[in-house]
């Protein structure tokens, strides 16, 4: 469907909370927000984006030039709304050309209450952000005055030292019934689940019970649980203290473990390595890591500020068993993934930083669902052995 949308060419501010000012028209709904200013290095994919509970309270800048000419649909969505608390973009499309497109980017945003802002240089605001590091920012069509604007951005929290796992986690258990034949039963802890994860695994005969961050072990076990994973999600990974207890009782249960993103920082902080946060972090669907495992590289899609701090080439003795880092980051040498072996060599947990399950794709990394997979076999026969 292609049609022509305009929309209202009402002045709009955005203010950084050291002081640097970009004015702009806005879009979506006018009003007022505050959020972390990030950037996103994806040339598509926005309507992921938007609903990537992971990107709750940031504003996200585009650097992709032109945003909404594929508009809106319903098949996309990561999630039930929009998470992000702005966004930003250099050209708003006024065309949207796409077959499964039913509305705008415009109006979606409208419709959900997201002020945005453009016509403003996305390049310049980047290349600030990248220098000086992901920081506070508002964003309003009702307070022109930079002044004014910069003393309620001060006023925000901060993102670093904030537990927002309570936001974003579901209310009650969700299951997603395999396809094909079933295979395994695994408990998803939603710390942010994008809806694509549990299809990922019900793709390959997983029966995905998704349960809140308030889940315990025991109603891990009762579910029958064969394994474990931990979603994606928004925060400090250095607040989840109720997470990493969790996962410590999953790891002393034997249970077999995947995590993404947040989950690969809880994993880290269950292991006993610090988290820290990144200058600017990575956001975006062109991010090479290379598996150390294998040394091949891979363009992955990444949502994160935080990162766990691991030493990169030495194995790290636990009580559950020996840790590796198993994925790096080409770009900064970030730690991008750990690997928990028992005693025997075999593979007990993994977790990687990025997003497999990369809805609006790279697809270099749906194996890493497969080898969850495969840990799931080995242990279900150790399991049947022993009996």
């Amino acid at each position: 469907m292609t049609d022509a949308t305009t929309y209202d060419r009402v002045p709009a501010l955005l203010v950084l909370e050291d002081g640097r000012t970009f004015r702009g028209l806005s879009f979506g709904a006018q009003g007022e927000t505050f959020g972390e200013a990030v950037f996103s290095t994806g040339m598509s994919g926005y309507q992921e984006t938007l609903t990537d509970p992971s990107y709750h309270r940031q504003v996200v800048v585009a650097t992709a030039p032109q945003i909404g000419n594929t508009g809106w649909n319903d098949e996309d969505d990561e999630s039930g709304k929009i998470w992000v608390a702005g966004y930003v973009v250099r050209d708003l499309s006024r065309v949207r050309s796409n077959w499964r497109s039913n509305r705008s980017l415009d109006s979606e945003l409208k419709a959900q209450g997201i002020v945005g802002i453009a016509e403003l240089d996305t390049r310049a605001l980047t290349r600030h952000l990248r220098e000086r590091g992901a920081m506070r920012v508002g964003i309003s069509t009702t307070e022109l005055d930079p002044t004014n604007l910069l003393a309620k951005v001060l006023e925000q929290p901060e993102m670093a030292g904030a537990n927002l796992v309570a936001d974003v986690t579901i209310g009650a258990e969700n299951i997603v019934r395999p396809e094909g034949k079933p295979r395994h039963v695994v408990a998803a802890i939603d710390l942010g689940i994008k809806d694509m994860t549990p299809k990922r695994m019900a793709e390959r005969g997983l029966e995905v019970h998704v349960l809140p961050a308030s889940t315990t072990l025991a109603d891990i076990q009762k579910i029958g649980a064969d394994g474990v994973f931990f979603s994606n999600g928004p925060g400090d990974p250095s607040t989840a203290d109720t997470e990493v207890a969790l996962l410590r009782d999953v790891l002393d249960a034997g249970l077999p473990y995947f995590g993404i993103c947040f989950g690969n920082q809880i994993f880290g902080r269950a292991l006993g390595f610090g988290t820290y946060k990144l200058k600017y972090g990575h956001r975006g669907i062109n991010q090479p890591v290379m598996d150390l495992t294998t040394r091949k590289v891979e363009i992955t899609a990444h949502n994160h500020g935080f990162a766990v701090d691991a030493p990169r080439d030495e194995t790290v003795d636990t009580r559950w068993g020996d840790v590796t880092v198993s994925h790096v980051c080409l770009n900064d040498d970030v730690i991008e993934g750990l690997e928990l072996r028992g005693k025997d060599g075999r593979l007990r947990a993994f977790s990687v930083q990025y997003h497999p399950e990369a809805a609006a794709g790279p697809h270099d990394s749906a194996y890493l669902f497969d080898r969850f997979v495969e840990m799931l076999d080995a242990a279900t026969d150790e399991k049947q052995g022993a009996l």
